[in-house]
């Protein structure tokens, strides 16, 4: 078979870092091509350098045995290589036919005008040809995230791609969509195209890819055979050591009541409702999971909680107080910890070094004062602990947060929350962008923190994560909590479906209604 990708060699140095170290890949034509790898081990530089974002320090690209010297997306568009990135860079109010052809307009009167009638007859006879099912006339803003992605890989193929590189595919997608998404890979795989995606999930980088290369500090530790290996095999390779992937949960005795939500209302940003009458309980002991697609009102609820957003009606009570209308500052005093789903808007001031971050939101703690002012040697410290616990990279206290990795960036955020002595734990996404090691380093913490009493409300898009750390499990669509199921008792598929907005049928799930009863109302787990 044809080698359509080959880098040769290539290393990519930034000031006092080297992201790729004399790497080498080779990717057969008409393949899935799966890259593994932790936070920081050079997966996004290599696959940048292969779309022309970043030029290499050393090395080649060669592209159908024809070595390439990129200045730009555009040379490598020109050579066949297209980039769909983890955010999509699609203009909403516009229509899928008018993203697809937006700047490859075809136009009529002499160059004069858009040809709307022969880009709409491309993008059809395109999307007949690999058998995606997108409407030509829908405004993007109107279907589907799973919708988009396909928009978005037609727009590549549109533009002749040959090889299409896929950073972190299925982050936002239902079960069923990535189920959809790899149909498309063998599809277009058997219409001769290559595929390379950047991957965290060992599962679904052995069911979509032929081939798996994973990279550790920089470097290729190996490439194999997906149906030759196995997700302990990988997750060694990728860490460097024995990883343990299941999460063993303890049983554990419920407490208190700590946080009890009653008909919460939010609108977002639009002035839009994106929380309609939202009520639950958590109780201490307990991790009470939110499963979602993400856009369906976790952040906005979440926000409101946490008292960064005003709900239009409905009461929060924490530890017993009405803390509807109280302040961010007085839910962290009060022992509020919350890890944010945006840890560069809500987590970090990216300018500011680790110290300084370590003490964001606890400023007027005594134990980092002294006469009225920060005590910096308390502080350092503090930071000090928090690196050397949570394993955050450089071991650098005065490093700048902008410098760090986004896994670091987030161990770093997960380990000063964890660190605030709390009452309750309000974590968004906190395994987002992190590596295998480190997602099973916090999901110990977690399950630490709730063997010793401490409340968790969880809210993740990844169902292996949501099911196996929650106790009890709610599911987010169109910003209600359409069930609560127990998820022990409910499977993957089902979850998906509710992610989706159906109800499995009665006769098909394991939750009774009066199991969902009794937990919906902040009963026992069933």
């Amino acid at each position: 078979m044809a080698t359509a990708v080959h880098l040769d060699g290539i290393t990519k140095r930034f000031p006092g870092v080297i992201a790729n170290d004399d790497v080498d890949l080779s990717v057969e034509r008409g393949t899935v091509h799966a890259l593994l790898g932790e936070n920081g081990a050079g997966k996004t530089t290599l696959m940048n350098v292969l779309y022309g974002l970043y030029r290499p320090t050393e090395g080649r690209v060669v592209i159908d045995d024809e070595e390439r010297r990129f200045e730009s997306p555009r040379d490598a568009i020109d050579a066949g290589v297209g980039m769909i990135h983890q955010h999509f860079m699609l203009v909403d109010p516009m229509t899928v036919t008018e993203n697809i052809t937006l700047g490859n307009e075809p136009t009529k009167w002499g160059n004069l005008a858009v040809d709307r009638d022969a880009a709409r007859e491309a993008v059809v006879e395109l999307s007949d040809k690999y058998g995606f099912d997108v409407d030509p006339d829908a405004r993007v803003e109107d279907i589907s995230v799973g919708e988009q992605q396909r928009v978005e890989i037609l727009k590549a193929l549109y533009r002749g791609a040959e090889i299409l590189i896929l950073d972190e595919p299925t982050a936002v997608l239902t079960p069923q969509e990535v189920e959809e998404l790899f149909e498309v890979f063998e599809e277009l795989t058997e219409q001769g195209k290559t595929i390379i995606f950047i991957s965290h999930k060992l599962g679904e980088a052995m069911r979509a890819a032929d081939e798996i290369t994973v990279l550790r500090d920089g470097r290729n530790v190996g490439t194999v055979e997906a149906d030759d290996t196995t997700r302990e095999d990988l997750a060694n390779l990728m860490v460097g050591r024995e990883v343990l992937l299941d999460i063993e949960k303890p049983p554990t005795e419920t407490g208190e009541t700590i946080l009890s939500v009653s008909d919460i209302s939010v609108d977002d940003d639009r002035g839009v409702r994106a929380v309609d009458d939202v009520s639950f309980d958590v109780s201490a002991g307990e991790v009470f999971g939110i499963a979602g697609v993400d856009g369906n009102g976790q952040s906005e609820l979440i926000e409101a909680l946490t008292g960064l957003r005003k709900p239009k009606r409905g009461g929060i009570t924490f530890r017993g107080e009405d803390v509807t209308k109280r302040s961010r500052q007085h839910r962290i005093d009060s022992g509020m910890a919350y890890i944010p789903e945006d840890r560069h808007e809500r987590g970090l001031v990216m300018d500011f070094d680790l110290v300084e971050n370590a003490i964001l939101g606890s400023q007027h703690n005594p134990a980092f004062e002294s006469g009225g002012r920060i005590d910096w040697n308390a502080t350092r410290s503090h930071a000090e602990d928090i690196i050397e616990k949570y394993d955050v990279r450089p071991p650098n206290p005065e490093a700048i947060s902008e410098s760090l990795s986004g896994g670091n960036q987030q161990k770093f955020i997960v380990g000063r929350e964890f660190e605030r002595d709390p009452a309750l734990v309000v974590a968004s996404h906190p395994t987002r962008g992190v590596d295998v090691g480190s997602i099973e380093f916090i999901h110990e913490q977690l399950l630490e923190l709730r063997s010793r009493g401490v409340a968790v409300l969880l809210v993740s898009s990844k169902l292996d994560e949501v099911q196996g750390l929650s106790d009890r499990l709610g599911v987010m669509y169109e910003g209600e909590i359409i069930d609560v199921v127990d998820p022990s008792n409910t499977t993957e598929e089902e979850l998906g479906l509710l992610m989706a907005g159906e109800h499995p049928d009665d006769d098909d799930t394991d939750v009774s209604a009066a199991d969902v009863d009794s937990v919906a109302t902040g009963g026992e787990s069933q």
